[in-house]
């Protein structure tokens, strides 16, 4: 496909250059060669077959939420967060009260995610400029910023990326009026009965929202968002499965590369790199669930070797260690009702099996302790 004029940088009054999108779509629409239609024919062939095997996990809600955890580390990381997601579910259990203060950033980026999907989910609000900026809202309010964001309002002023000023900055957004018009040009492509292929269109749109830089902050995370809950909302994904942030982070020179190389009309650089993310994050979160299955089998035999009373407890407490990888005595106790030493006594059991490790040998009180192996399986592949 030839390179597309997705828009221009105009001069404006103030001395600077603003890029200002042409319409959108434009009007012959896109028209990408056959290595791209093949790729996509791969991507989503892989997207089936991951929904296919999500559905298999007897705890698919736990491994979800491994995923927002892992999307939301990898997504906040790309914008500078030193954080991890270990911080951030020690952070949730309130486990570990020594934890970096940018793990704020995570856990509000999880709140967004868990927002997003209750909207779409239980109250089937559809993806719009208004579900966009609730997005946003969730993200950015009370978040920890360095400057000011106006959570869930699109911007007043003009921003700019790189550099210190619009007349020396790498690339201007558009400026307020033509922000709108661009925004209302997105908001009709999200819905727009055309010939665009699903996950083609998620890549249009993540590089289109991006271009337009609606917000004065958390472009990029919203961004990223607006991918998974595009395609789940098409009907696309029977869960909310693929994110493509650890993906994105991995390459982040490359992805911030296509991205600017998209505004000056190399869209299929831009989609042929979308759908490798999409095809390497399918492939990964295939063999995830697959490293899960075998895991939790292993550890379920283990516990059958147990004592009846002992196996009764352990097989109360694994389930929920999907969920919530990192305990401590406080943490079974909540989920036992047993007393401290009862608790203790349990969480001795699972290390002893090798189920558990503690996770500070140095520390003498509070101590907690991980499912490593568990852990491993989302570290292993990040």
């Amino acid at each position: 496909m030839k390179n597309i004029e997705i828009g221009k940088n105009i001069q404006q009054k103030n001395g600077f250059k603003a890029f200002v999108p042409n319409p959108f779509p434009p009007r012959g629409g896109f028209d990408f060669d056959a290595k791209i239609l093949k790729k996509n024919d791969q991507a989503t062939r892989l997207l089936g077959k991951l929904d296919g095997i999500t559905k298999l996990l007897p705890d698919a809600d736990f491994f979800l939420l491994m995923y927002l955890r892992k999307d939301a580390a990898s997504s906040s990381q790309i914008e500078g967060t030193r954080a991890t997601m270990i911080n951030a579910i020690e952070a949730e259990a309130k486990i570990n009260a020594d934890i970096p203060e940018d793990v704020d950033d995570i856990l509000h980026y999880i709140k967004a995610l868990n927002y997003g999907i209750k909207r779409v989910s239980v109250d089937n609000f559809p993806i719009t400029l208004r579900f966009v900026k609730e997005l946003h809202g969730q993200l950015m309010k009370q978040a920890r910023a360095t400057h000011f964001s106006d959570p869930g309002e699109f911007r007043k002023s003009q921003n700019w990326i790189g550099g210190t000023r619009p007349d020396n900055a790498r690339f201007v957004p558009p400026p307020i009026d033509e922000m709108q018009k661009s925004l209302q040009d997105l908001e009709k492509f999200f819905y727009a009965d055309d010939a665009t292929l699903t996950l083609i269109k998620a890549g249009l749109i993540h590089a289109q929202f991006e271009t337009i830089h609606p917000f004065l902050d958390g472009n990029g995370r919203t961004g990223r968002m607006l991918i998974t809950f595009y395609l789940w909302k098409e009907g696309f994904l029977e869960k909310p499965v693929l994110f493509l942030s650890s993906f994105f982070k991995r390459h982040q020179k490359l992805y911030y590369e296509k991205l600017f190389g998209y505004h000056s009309g190399q869209v299929s650089d831009w989609i042929d790199f979308f759908l490798d993310g999409v095809i390497d994050i399918a492939n990964e979160a295939i063999e995830i669930v697959g490293k899960i299955t075998e895991l939790r089998e292993k550890d379920r035999q283990k516990i059958q070797k147990l004592g009846t009373r002992a196996s009764e407890s352990a097989t109360m407490i694994l389930p929920k260690l999907y969920g919530q990888p990192i305990v401590n005595v406080a943490t079974v106790q909540k989920w036992t009702g047993f007393t401290r030493a009862g608790a203790q006594r349990v969480i001795d059991r699972f290390v002893g099996m090798g189920v558990l490790v503690l996770k500070d040998k140095d520390k003498k009180y509070g101590q907690s302790y991980a499912y490593k192996e568990y852990l491993d399986i989302f570290y292993d592949n990040n």
